[in-house]
């Protein structure tokens, strides 16, 4: 079943994409959700005329992201987090390092970032040292950033 996309869905596609999926998937989920409509021949000329007048703002807001991509590369994010001492312990945290800690860290450099565009390569994090996080600002914007966890004083 062909569909297009109303908004960005995860793992499947971002706002106006022609999709395919599963016929249950799109008529069980996704249409009443009202997250897609069918991919009929009107609709896709609609859609192919909505994307043709809205390419000339997509290329600002793409300038703008990248911008806000430069001042992010620019950045040295160290996250404090309580950690066990001792050297039979290791460097195992109390708790983790989720992307709200990521999000708070950003806010106080004076970025706002949304956290569903936040991933850290490897999930949350339990021990201590230097860890990569992408963030996605456009669906062509993306920046890989290292941060680093170390122990509070």
């Amino acid at each position: 079943m062909e569909l297009i996309l109303k908004q960005d869905v995860e793992n499947l596609g971002f706002k106006d994409d022609v999709v395919t999926v599963k016929n249950g998937y799109g008529r069980n989920f996704l249409i009443p959700q009202g997250q897609a409509v069918l991919a009929t021949a009107s609709a896709k000329k609609v859609l192919a005329e909505n994307l043709k007048q809205r390419a000339f703002k997509e290329k600002k807001i793409i300038d703008d992201a990248t911008k806000i991509a430069e001042a992010i590369k620019s950045l040295e994010i160290k996250i404090t987090a309580k950690a066990t001492e001792g050297a039979s312990a290791g460097d195992k945290l109390f708790g983790s390092i989720t992307k709200a800690d990521l999000v708070e860290a950003f806010e106080k450099e004076g970025h706002t970032i949304d956290k569903k565009f936040i991933s850290i390569t490897g999930g949350s994090i339990k021990r201590l040292g230097q860890y990569d996080a992408v963030i996605r600002l456009h669906r062509e914007v993306t920046v890989e950033l290292p941060f680093e966890v170390i122990a509070q004083a």
